[in-house]
């Protein structure tokens, strides 16, 4: 009899399910992790019987397995072909996983769309009182998913290009004063948030030096509890699986691009020359995050493959140590654009 393991689904919820019913420990049939808790896939059945019920048989699409991978990123760790055999235990038939499926209509939402004329309306027409508007309660449920669940790094980073060879003082490295704190991707101007990244040549990556330059880099440490958002990567964070019923499901599958969208505002690359204008709508979903009680977001870096957190309350943060450093070799890339 063939067992399947939390790892097969990438889901944190249904990982804790089958922490929860496991009998046993041991080998996985599918993806092969090792000594982890152990399930029949057909004791998953009515999970996966409820999340089948937003997708309905067609000519043209993609199998279950394929939409479970794309649309909630299940299954990272097996191929298509170990992906169709566990559905196939789970359904107890050979055959469904390999029937084509497609979104039933019931997937649609108008969140995205919203974003997109709300986020126009900010840069180019009301600031302040916009006539668009997303739904808040929506936003704020979705929040509730993306919540930073993983063990926080215990050590952030900041940079400072020198206007010498002489290296800040760490009193110096933290956030700007009030009456000096410009648009960041998070802030308005005038109220200064703590920007760190998780190691130290990202840092100095998001503050785009030349070669020569010296660079001071303070060591930070958050020093209270936190809640933040991760925004790096929702489908990854979003499970179909506490939806009461497959109506909730394909809702929360029609606000995933939305989601997804909202990642993005944090992580579009951004020239100076018009940040203040382009550093509007992520301003905004970061003042939404704010009002919805946390403490920060966590993001992707746009020049680095480490992750960036925006801090807004930068006093539960402390500067432990400087580390120079001169910056010995700047790397561009780039590819031809239409003219």
């Amino acid at each position: 009899m063939r067992k399947c393991c939390p790892n097969c689904f990438s889901d944190n919820h249904l990982g804790s399910v089958i922490q929860e019913i496991a009998q046993e420990h041991g080998d996985c049939s599918f993806c092969k992790s090792k000594n982890l808790p152990l399930v029949e896939p057909v004791q998953l059945r009515e999970y996966f019987e409820l999340l089948t019920g937003i997708y309905t048989k067609a000519d043209t699409g993609a199998t279950l397995g394929e939409w479970f991978k794309n649309d909630w990123n299940m299954f990272y760790s097996l191929d298509l072909a170990n992906t169709k055999d566990l559905l196939a235990d789970v359904f107890q038939d050979g055959n469904f996983p390999r029937v084509i499926f497609a979104p039933s209509s019931k997937c649609f939402s108008k969140n995205l769309d919203n974003w997109e004329n709300l986020r126009k309306e900010l840069m180019e027409e009301n600031r302040f009182f916009p006539k668009e508007t997303i739904s808040l309660e929506r936003f704020s449920y979705l929040l509730s998913q993306l919540i930073y669940k993983d063990p926080l790094p215990e050590k952030w980073y900041r940079a400072r290009i020198q206007e010498s060879e002489e290296p800040y003082p760490l009193e110096k490295m933290g956030p700007p004063p009030k009456d000096k704190a410009t648009h960041g991707r998070a802030n308005p101007v005038g109220i200064p948030y703590l920007y760190v990244a998780s190691d130290v040549l990202t840092s100095i990556s998001e503050i785009r030096p030349h070669t020569g330059e010296f660079v001071t880099v303070a060591e930070f440490k958050v020093i209270e509890e936190v809640r933040l958002a991760d925004l790096r990567n929702p489908r990854s964070l979003i499970t179909p699986f506490i939806c009461a019923d497959d109506e909730e499901i394909a809702a929360l599958r029609g606000d995933i691009e939305f989601l997804v969208r909202l990642g993005e505002e944090l992580t579009r690359p951004v020239l100076p020359k018009s940040a203040a204008i382009d550093y509007i709508p992520s301003q905004y979903l970061c003042e939404l995050i704010k009002k919805n009680g946390f403490d920060g977001v966590i993001y992707k870096s746009s020049v680095g493959e480490e992750i960036n957190l925006a801090l807004f309350y930068p006093a539960k943060a402390k500067g432990v140590q400087l580390i120079p450093h001169r910056v010995q070799r700047v790397s561009v890339d780039a590819e031809p654009c239409a003219t």
